[in-house]
């Protein structure tokens, strides 16, 4: 016999009924003729077991992706996929600002979550990248640059989904600047149905022609699933750029130390 007690538990042995107050236990134990049982986080955190093994090392993530859709279905469910994902985690999202495309469709995903959406966008693309209503925040700023390391001083890991030119630029450039020690970031690559597998073979054949080193090419992860992706950063490190970082010190950095 058990039952719940201020917080805690009790115990019934062979000889005395006691309280114990051992924080969580996962699952019933039986031994010594005890009989133990979960005390509920709720009491105490507010908060279930669920969203216990949900929360995340990261307040906000930049989702890098294009602002078209894609010929596959597959894309555009995985940037919603993306999305959920990082509701479930309780994740805000920063990303390019565009309403269209898997842009728009992974902010979507985020808003109709209740996570905060923050967009940077340049002036100049905003009448070719925002269609109707603008979705969360939406901070306009100078030119490409300025949007670049906005999004990367505000999100504490990246991500990219399918894209195009832009997408791979804004990818490789975080790389970059892990590689040289400017950001400890991780960086994750949405493989979706095998479509970054010819970058991913390029990136392994500059590895083996002594172009990347072997350290540099483990700065980014890929997985084909939103899911698997994101649990994979949760556990990621970036250690790389401390010996093989360029002297000084960049406008970048200093805006980063200061973060």
């Amino acid at each position: 016999m058990w039952m719940s007690a201020c917080g805690g538990f009790l115990y019934v042995n062979k000889d005395s009924l006691c309280f114990h107050s051992q924080p969580y236990l996962s699952t019933f134990v039986q031994g010594d003729h005890c009989l133990y049982f979960q005390r509920e986080k709720e009491r105490e955190r507010g908060t279930t077991p669920m969203e216990e093994e949900t929360k995340s090392r990261f307040k906000r993530i930049c989702v890098f992706c294009g602002s078209s859709s894609g010929k596959k279905a597959s894309y555009q469910e995985a940037a919603v996929e993306l999305g959920k994902e990082l509701v479930e985690r309780r994740i805000d999202l920063v990303y390019g600002g565009g309403s269209v495309g898997l842009m728009g469709l992974v902010s979507q995903a985020v808003h109709d979550g209740g996570r905060h959406v923050l967009g940077v966008i340049p002036r100049t693309l905003m009448p070719r990248e925002i269609t109707g209503e603008t979705i969360g925040e939406v901070r306009a700023v100078s030119d490409m640059h300025q949007r670049k390391a906005e999004m990367a001083h505000q999100a504490d890991a990246f991500i990219a989904l399918p894209g195009g030119y832009g997408t791979l630029e804004e990818l490789l450039e975080v790389i970059t600047w892990a590689q040289l020690g400017i950001h400890h970031k991780p960086v994750g690559l949405l493989n979706v149905e095998g479509y970054y597998n010819s970058l991913l073979s390029f990136l392994d054949k500059a590895v083996d022609e002594g172009f990347i080193s072997p350290t540099a090419r483990r700065i980014i992860v890929s997985a084909p699933t939103a899911k698997q992706l994101v649990k994979e950063l949760e556990v990621n490190e970036v250690i790389y750029g401390s010996q093989d970082r360029l002297t000084g010190q960049t406008e970048l950095e200093e805006k980063y130390k200061g973060s």
